[in-house]
């Protein structure tokens, strides 16, 4: 039981010059949107009414699982602003135990309620029917009501995945893109086809689901051709990829071919109209785990196939011959060459080099990829590639900058840039940040970005300068508005719906013509 001791006639609670200053946190996950953030947010500023306090600071993860605190930029900085001292507050309050985290162990949930406390932050559940006074019976009620979140995480978890599997046992496809060859089908709780969806379109309808179905049809003569080059004319998947080349035929992704690519379409077994799904697992996002083929949730014959199944087993059979003939020795052998050949070892790279066996033979025979790589001496942390490309960034920095102050000053702008922060003010009416937003390649061969915005500095604009798949020059750039970003990291992918490609441009022409300057005379 919660008793009010701030009736509406105390004074002391409503006198704004004793209130107490207060930080509030908030989140929302994907699975649980009951409570929003504003939901929440105003439950909290009503607490506070009540109990004197006045809220100055926000900290808020939107659309954020609270299974762990990676991902979770919000936490991660009200938790640094209360160590490094930067913390104006004295007390933080949350709607309930469950915000915090619905963590599977619950010492960790504790833990970081108690990092607030050592820095002399109180803590307090504003829905919670038990005031968090330290006392035994709230400290045996907390513990009790995170063993409660963490399990109803785990709950979800187990009913989620079983309504994933129960669809792909129906047939129907559960994320991804096609495939070359292949295209993605809306269809309605009937089964009836409603229209195909282009890559990075999304259903928005929950009854709705997504089939396979055959692309185009010389893009599926191309597949059925990419088998008999390998199953009967004996050519390699290297040769493949250079002959589809020479003709100018892309990928489903734009790009052009590689031994990996062709490798893929080799091996799939969406192919033959199987429906396959559940290869790996991240449950509770704890540990990716890659699972045995009898774990794997399958549907076959559940799309129409496109290649004959006799052809795509003659393709597997051979393909896997080349491991089954090796000995461990010959492989790690084999592995070996490879990475002294590239100086590092991954999946891809692996899958791109002709005649060895392919990364899943490497995964299989030795149990992981991460035990092969250390049974010849690779260690992936021991990767510094990163680091040269973050060091070209930097030296492209400057003179991406310099390009932007030109293209102000060029339409009649004026800017000036802090010596320190790099920040631009433009015309003395709205201020801008860079960012150069570095590409990261997928095991799977997709690009991601992800733009940290510069919360510190709130420029009202950030420019992200998005990089091509090389890092050598920018793709694009994103004009993102501070007063429409709700999270301080955005994860961005090739395409990304509406909400954030809305704001992406092929160059900064729009954002020159925000500081265009005209004349009274000219604008009349």
């Amino acid at each position: 039981m919660v008793i009010n001791w701030n009736q509406p006639g105390d004074t002391n609670a409503n006198d704004d010059q004793s209130r107490i200053p207060a930080a509030e946190y908030v989140r929302m996950s994907t699975e649980h949107q009951k409570y929003s953030t504003d939901n929440q947010a105003r439950a909290i500023r009503e607490y506070a009414e009540r109990r004197g306090y006045e809220i100055i600071k926000t900290y808020a993860d939107e659309g954020k699982s609270g299974l762990n605190i990676e991902g979770r930029p919000g936490l991660q900085r009200l938790l640094d602003d209360i160590e490094t001292g930067t913390a104006e507050y004295k007390a933080l309050i949350v709607y309930d135990v469950g915000r915090l985290g619905r963590f599977q162990d619950t010492d960790e949930a504790a833990v970081y309620e108690l990092r607030c406390r050592r820095a002399g932050i109180s803590v307090h559940y504003c829905a919670e029917q038990f005031e968090n006074d330290g006392s035994i019976g709230s400290s045996i009620i907390k513990t009790v009501k995170r063993a409660m979140a963490g399990e109803y995480s785990r709950e979800l978890s187990v009913k989620v995945f079983a309504g994933q599997a129960n669809l792909i046992r129906l047939g129907f496809r559960q994320g991804g893109s096609a495939g070359f060859g292949l295209r993605r089908v809306l269809v309605d709780q009937e089964g009836r086809i409603k229209n195909e969806l282009a890559r990075g379109e999304h259903k928005s309808i929950a009854t709705d689901r997504v089939i396979l179905v055959p692309g185009p049809a010389n893009e599926v003569e191309i597949v059925r051709e990419v088998y008999r080059l390998f199953v009967e004319s004996g050519r390699t998947e290297g040769e493949i990829a250079s002959l589809l080349n020479d003709r100018g035929i892309p990928t489903d992704l734009g790009r052009r071919w590689t031994r990996g690519a062709v490798h893929q379409l080799l091996i799939n077994e969406k192919y033959i109209g199987n429906n396959v799904w559940g290869r790996t697992s991240f449950k509770l996002k704890q540990e990716h785990v890659r699972n045995v083929p009898e774990q794997w949730i399958r549907s076959d014959g559940a799309f129409d196939a496109i290649v004959e199944e006799a052809m795509f087993k003659t393709a597997r059979a051979i393909i896997d011959a080349r491991s089954e003939r090796l000995s461990d020795d010959d492989m790690l052998v084999t592995l070996r060459e490879i990475y002294r050949r590239n100086g590092r070892l991954s999946g891809i790279i692996i899958d791109e080099t002709e005649g060895a066996p392919s990364s899943s033979a490497f995964r299989t025979r030795f149990s992981s990829l991460l035990r092969a790589y250390t049974l010849v001496g690779f260690s992936p942390d021991h990767d510094y590639r990163y680091l040269e490309t973050n060091r070209k960034l930097r030296l492209l920095y400057p003179s991406v900058m310099a390009d932007v102050v030109a293209g102000i000053r060029a339409i009649g702008g004026s800017v000036a840039v802090d010596d320190d922060t790099d920040l631009l003010t433009i015309n003395r009416e709205f201020t801008a940040s860079i960012v150069i937003v570095r590409c990261f390649h997928t095991g799977g061969g997709s690009l991601r970005w992800k733009v940290r915005l510069d919360t510190a500095l709130k420029p009202d604009i950030t420019i992200a300068a998005r990089m091509g798949a090389d890092n050598d020059a920018p793709k694009d750039f994103y004009l993102l508005p501070r007063l429409d970003m709700r999270t301080a990291l955005l994860r961005l992918a090739e395409y990304n719906g509406l909400s954030l490609d809305a704001y992406r441009f092929d160059d900064l022409t729009a954002f020159y013509q925000m500081a265009a300057r005209r004349s009274l005379r000219n604008a009349a």
